[in-house]
């Protein structure tokens, strides 16, 4: 079986900076797909946290419909990750209503609640089922979306502090369990715990969303905001820049928030040091979910590139479908963040990270998503 495995399209960005509501990137996308037996659309398939869930689902529709027609009578996986949090909350709910059995690494069955049936019914006539928090695609070889990456994280996001804050509020470890702790020293499944510290977060910043009339001004939820801040852009952007990172105020948030208890955190922004922390983080978490995989795939940081050795296990990373202009180098070969990349599983073998807009410059791109 050929599976290919896509992640992080942020359907419904107010910004526009979805590539796939394009049909010309769509064309792309289905050219490199056909073949595969199988999709798996490994989290964040949806942006939740900057329009209201209505006009989302109505943005959808085109890209729903387009990868249902290409897999008719073949499966397409969804993998929830934190922008889409709530597609798999109403399951959550009755599961935890339900009570034991805790949960595990995969958990897979029929989409639930109105925002993922209308999402299969979009993706008709291929079977849409979901899988969370991540899938075995081989014995050796798992997915995630990679967000339980943030309760590590070093990068002072907004969701790495919101996850800090929950676990004081909660009186929960910082961090979480200790993977090589006795069974009788575990508070609760790891899977669980995850969930409990990070799903709040979710919670809020998708409600927020709700609260909004029309598209929020900026085009983009704030975290997004915040980041293409600091990373480039036009002269007044270049200058609140310079006055944030000029030892005023991310050096000074990020000491209250270290002497808060909601750290580690570190002030180094650079791309470098963003990119690293990413793939460090999400090697704490699989030490820690005990995932065992000797290939782990993940999403969530748009940091694609070639695969990283953390230990016993390789990391790779799906990149993006988003244009993000201000995180991109001069060319696809100088910015981990160029969008347009699928992972590929065999049987057998290691996955393969094929770049499809690679041939693209700045300005092509640019001008392609206009």
């Amino acid at each position: 079986m050929r599976t290919a495995i896509v992640s992080d399209l942020h359907l419904g960005l107010g910004s526009g900076a979805d590539l796939l509501r394009h049909e010309r990137f769509r064309a792309v996308l289905l050219e490199r797909l056909a073949g595969a037996d199988r999709l798996i659309l490994l989290g964040d398939v949806l942006e939740l946290r900057d329009r209201p869930l209505a006009e989302v689902l109505a943005a959808t529709a085109p890209v729903m419909s387009a990868l249902g027609e290409a897999f008719a009578g073949r499966e397409i996986v969804i993998v929830p990750g934190n922008h889409d949090h709530h597609l798999i909350e109403p399951w959550l709910e009755r599961r935890a209503l339900a009570g034991p059995p805790a949960l595990g690494l995969e958990q897979t069955g029929e989409p639930e609640g109105v925002a993922f049936a209308t999402l299969a019914a979009q993706a008709q006539p291929a079977s849409v089922c979901f899988a969370y928090p991540g899938t075995w695609i081989r014995s050796d070889v798992y997915a995630t979306h990679g967000h339980y990456l943030d309760r590590h994280l070093t990068v002072p996001t907004i969701e790495r502090l919101g996850v800090a804050l929950v676990e004081r509020v909660l009186g929960m470890p910082g961090g979480g369990p200790d993977p090589l702790a006795p069974p009788e020293d575990e508070p609760e499944t790891t899977v669980a715990e995850y969930e409990r510290v990070q799903t709040p977060v979710y919670a809020l910043l998708f409600a927020l969303a709700q609260a909004t009339v029309g598209e929020r001004r900026g085009g983009a939820d704030p975290s997004a905001r915040i980041w293409q801040m600091l990373s480039g852009g036009d002269t007044r952007a270049a200058k609140v820049r310079s006055w944030i990172l000029g030892a005023v105020a991310v050096p000074g948030a990020v000491g209250v928030a270290n002497r808060l208890g909601l750290g580690p955190v570190s002030s180094d922004l650079s791309a470098t040091a963003i990119g690293r922390a990413g793939f460090d983080a999400m090697a704490e978490a699989a030490e820690r979910l005990a995932i065992g995989a000797e290939h782990l795939i993940f999403g969530h940081t748009h940091h694609r590139g070639s695969p990283r050795e953390q230990g016993a296990v390789r990391l790779w990373n799906t990149g993006s479908w988003v244009h993000s202009p201000t995180l991109l180098g001069a060319t696809a070969a100088k910015s981990p963040y160029w969008p347009g990349t699928i992972c590929f599983v065999e049987d057998e073998g290691d996955p393969e990270l094929v770049h499809t807009l690679d041939q693209l410059t700045r300005e092509q791109l640019a001008e392609a998503s206009d």
